[in-house]
This record gives structure tokens, C-alpha cells and sequence, in this order.
């Protein structure tokens, strides 16, 4: 890894309080290292692991996972200052690639702390969040509900913690962004969702941020339903991004894993395309480790894994066995 010095300019608290400038080492991130390496060599055996700690866009309270103390019919949760530990805790095992959290959290360890100067993992945020993952305790309309575009997080506060950044000040946070959508089958719809991406993708790129696409299974397409999920997603997404050039494109993709057939259709279609899949719902630890090894051998570069981490009995042992396989030191 390789080191820089940068210099910090002055930070303005959520409070008003003005962090006095500051000088930070920065590193070389691994995921730089390995898209390059991916996209010189698609055969090569890199794999990029992300942690998704960034629930609290979708769960509230129940986002950071149960408590240690939680027993039986006890809604007894961590708290949010516990969840931001555990990211402190795996930035510092330094075995994933990337942290994913909402921008409230990366105000806190990435632009006040400075949690990844020095590090090699690279912090994201989560840059929109669609009707579909407004999943509060007691609704459950919205996620049976046709997806619909929205986006509380602004880049500019991703990269700086303010409404308008200097351009230097555009290096102090965040330069990364997780930007979700769900298509329907539905033209209206999901005409108004490839809308709002693409305004999103044009001010991204503008200010020098990057981000990565997640393209979910449809989740409320009642009596027009694709018969082929798998095929329509793979075919949206081929489909959307024909259309976007090298400077607009996301860095890869995250996706529901559909099995491998699927996974190697897409990942072979295009060698510049680089195929990631998302964990899901927490299921058992085989079950984690078999999709990621799986996935793997079909083609997939990346995996992003959220409730699967969060509700491990250890996370930082769950980690790293995620890693092991990953790099193919063991099996699943």
C-alpha cells in the first residue's frame, strides 16, 4: 500500500462547532487495487467484500441489530452508538473493502474522526433510498408497495458534511455512493426510476463521485410479473447502462444472486462489468458462505453482505472467514 499526505481543510459540526483543519495520512484502497486488477484480467481470482452498515436508511431502530441482552419477545436492540463501533471495529480488522452507511454515520467516523485515513477500507454511503426499503416496525405497506425513486442523502453532504463543497473539500468524506433501484414491469414506473438515476449519475459524475448500482428483483409487479426474474433483471440492467458512457458507469453491481446460471450469463456478457451480489435476509452461516463461494465460481467479483454480518454471533469471526473464502483458502 501507498501513503499520502493530505492537507485537511476546516469541518463544521452538525452542532455548528468548527473542527480545526487537520493533517491526515491517507492509503492506497484495496478496492482501487482490485477493480483495476478485474478489469485488466477478468480471470483473475480477486474478490472485493463490502460490510453493509447502513441499515438504519430502512430499519430504524431494529437496524443495528439485536442486543447481546435480547431474550425472547424482547424488542431489545443495539443502539446506534453501538452499530457505529462495530464499523470502527471491522474498519480496523481490515478485512473487508468496503463499509457501507448511511451519511449520518459517515459525518461521524469518516469526516469528523477520520476513521479511513490510513486505512485501506473505503467508506460509502448509501446515496438513495427507494420507497420499497422504508421497512419501519408496524407499517408494512411500503415494501408491498411499487417501488418509487427517492433520495434523502446529498452528495455534497457525502463528500463534505455541507450543502455546497469547495472542490478541495470534495476529498475530505465519502467519494462513494450505493444507488439503488427496482424496476416493475411497469413503464410508467420504472420510467420515472431510470429518470432519477440518471439525474443522480449526471451530478455524480460532475463532482467527481462514484458510485455502484443495485438493481433489486421486482416488489410489487402483481399480475405483470416478468416469468423470467432473473432474465429481466439481467436484461435491465444490460439494457440501462448501453446507454451510459465510461464516466457515467457504476463501478459494479450489486444483485440478488439468482444461481449460476444467471450470474454467468451476465458476468460474461461484458468483461468491463464487473457483478456483485447482495447477502439478503439472514439465513444460516452455510448458507452465507455456500452463496459467496458459489457466486464466485459463476462469475461474481464482489459480495455485499449486511443482515448476514450483523446478525452473526461473532462478526469479526463471521468476517473472516468470509475473507478466507473469498480468497480461496478454504472452501465453503
Amino acid at each position: 500500500m501507498t501513503h499520502s499526505e493530505v492537507s485537511g481543510r476546516a469541518i463544521i459540526g452538525p452542532t455548528g462547532f468548527q473542527f480545526p483543519p487537520i493533517r491526515f495520512h491517507t492509503m492506497q484502497k484495496s478496492l482501487d487495487q482490485k477493480i483495476a486488477r478485474i478489469l485488466a484480467d477478468p480471470s483473475c481470482r480477486e474478490f472485493i467484500l463490502a460490510d453493509a452498515k447502513d441499515a438504519d436508511m430502512a430499519f430504524g431502530l431494529a437496524a443495528p441489530g439485536r442486543s447481546p441482552e435480547h431474550h425472547a419477545d424482547e424488542a431489545h436492540f443495539r443502539t446506534l452508538d453501538q452499530y457505529r463501533q462495530l464499523i470502527r471495529d471491522v474498519t480496523k480488522q481490515g478485512l473487508v473493502d468496503i463499509v457501507l452507511m448511511s451519511a449520518s454515520s459517515n459525518e461521524v467516523l469518516t469526516l469528523q474522526e477520520r476513521l479511513f485515513d490510513g486505512s485501506h477500507v473505503t467508506p460509502a454511503i448509501r446515496a438513495n433510498d427507494t420507497t420499497d426499503i422504508w421497512l419501519a416496525a408496524g407499517t408494512g405497506r411500503y415494501p408491498t408497495q411499487p417501488s418509487r425513486p427517492f433520495r434523502t442523502a446529498s452528495i455534497d453532504h457525502a463528500m463534505c458534511g455541507k450543502v455546497d463543497c469547495t472542490p478541495e473539500e470534495r476529498t475530505l468524506g465519502a467519494n462513494l455512493g450505493l444507488y439503488s433501484v427496482t424496476l416493475n414491469n411497469d413503464v410508467q414506473l420504472d420510467h420515472e426510476t431510470l429518470q432519477a438515476y440518471q439525474v443522480f449519475r449526471l451530478e455524480a459524475e460532475q463532482k467527481g463521485f462514484r458510485h455502484f448500482l443495485e438493481v433489486f428483483a421486482p416488489n410489487a409487479c402483481d399480475n405483470h410479473c416478468p416469468t423470467d426474474v432473473a432474465r429481466f433483471v439481467n436484461d435491465s440492467i444490460v439494457r440501462t447502462l448501453a446507454g451510459v458512457t465510461g464516466r457515467g458507469r457504476p463501478l459494479f453491481l450489486k444483485i440478488p444472486y439468482f444461481g449460476p446460471a444467471a450470474m454467468e450469463a451476465l458476468a460474461g456478457y461484458d468483461s468491463s462489468l464487473i457483478v456483485g451480489i447482495l447477502g439478503g435476509s439472514a439465513g444460516t452461516t452455510l448458507d452465507a458462505f455456500h452463496m459467496l463461494w458459489e457466486a464466485k465460481k459463476y462469475g461474481a467479483r464482489v459480495a455485499l453482505y449486511g443482515r448476514k454480518i450483523t446478525n452473526a454471533e461473532h462478526q469479526l469471526a463471521f468476517i473472516q472467514y468470509l475473507r478466507a473464502i473469498a480468497d480461496d483458502q478454504i472452501g465453503a
